[in-house]
């Protein structure tokens, strides 16, 4: 191996060490204030007791496959079914496949709590900092797991909603890269390999 390989081989294992993401992140853009409301509201909504899963059968037949596949990443049982249940439950109330939230997942963080990216994103679903202030609150953080899920399949819904169902534009959108293809190749690669389950239907806008 010659010394500039070596180099790029090390600086490469320190960011895997590090906790930094690669990914892009999103751009801010004047919300309409109506538009800003309801993005506000849906972030404030407390988490209702009722479960996301249409029944026990279903909850336990998805849980246990997702964490089998899951299991090298979040070793920690009781850790990874809470995130895959609010996981479910976010993206579900987003009008989102779940799984294709967790194929996001993984390339924005690889499933590391708490990566930043070189833009600042943050967390799970690598949330850029603008957004707490735009629609947050003051005691938001975006490496608690359940904030981070909760503002980043807002987020997702809000560009789909933008891009008129569009998934290719939506995911250039969330990234940061707008109109090109490697971002949302990536995402549609991992959601189909790694976490395709069953029949999922986007819901319609809002």
């Amino acid at each position: 191996m010659r010394p500039s390989q070596h180099l790029i081989a090390v600086l490469a294992l320190l960011l895997c060490w590090s906790g930094v993401a690669r990914a892009g992140a999103q751009q801010y853009e004047p919300l309409a204030a109506s538009v800003r409301a309801a993005l506000s509201r849906i972030i404030a909504d407390q988490k209702p007791p009722q479960s996301s899963f249409q029944n026990s059968l279903e909850a336990v037949n998805w849980l246990s496959e997702m964490s089998r596949r899951l299991e090298k990443r979040l070793p920690d049982r009781e850790y990874r079914i809470d995130f895959l249940r609010s996981v479910h439950y976010e993206a579900t109330r987003a009008g989102l496949d779940p799984q294709l939230v967790l194929g996001l997942i993984q390339v924005e963080s690889g499933f590391r709590k708490y990566a930043v990216s070189s833009a600042g994103a943050r967390g799970y679903m690598q949330v850029m900092p603008f957004w707490v202030k735009l629609i947050g609150g003051p005691g938001d953080s975006l490496f608690e797991m359940r904030t981070n899920l909760r503002y980043g399949c807002t987020i997702l819904r809000h560009y789909l909603d933008i891009e008129k169902g569009d998934l290719f534009r939506t995911l250039g959108r969330y990234n940061g890269s707008l109109g090109r293809a490697e971002y949302p190749d990536m995402v549609r690669g991992a959601w189909e390999k790694h976490w395709h389950w069953g029949p999922q239907v986007i819901e319609p806008s809002r």
